[in-house]
């Protein structure tokens, strides 16, 4: 049991930055693959960014690249997103989930990941 709690997000501006936090229960900085997606109002889930559990391979989706920033901590059991140029389309609640199962890879489709966090709301005006 893997237990992934959020924070960071709140309300800022367009161009603003926002970094959060993913606190996980149990050691992941070795064993897991960790992502961020994110669930507008109205919208499915997306993949936004992960990263390997070995560390080098990291993956971000087109909408956010060159933008976010995902990295982690091993020594606090932490993964993090930083946000920059923040546009008011990235607005949704942002989870954190981990893939057990895999380490190696980054998967961007929801159905890989099997813990998920409650989500942190992230919103920007314009």
């Amino acid at each position: 049991q893997v237990q992934l709690v959020e924070s960071g997000g709140g309300l800022v501006q367009a161009g603003g930055s926002l970094r959060l936090s993913c606190a996980a229960s149990r050691r992941t900085g070795v064993t897991y693959t960790m992502g961020w997606f994110r669930q507008a109002p109205g919208k499915e889930r997306e993949f936004a960014a992960g990263i390997a559990g070995d560390g080098p391979s990291l993956y971000y989706a087109d909408s956010v690249k060159g933008r976010f920033t995902i990295s982690r901590d091993n020594a606090k059991n932490t993964v993090y997103l930083q946000m920059n140029s923040l546009k008011p389309e990235d607005t949704a609640v942002y989870y954190c989930a981990a893939d057990t199962k895999r380490n190696t890879v980054v998967g961007v489709s929801r159905g890989m990941y099997d813990y998920w966090g409650q989500g942190t709301q992230v919103t920007v005006s314009s």
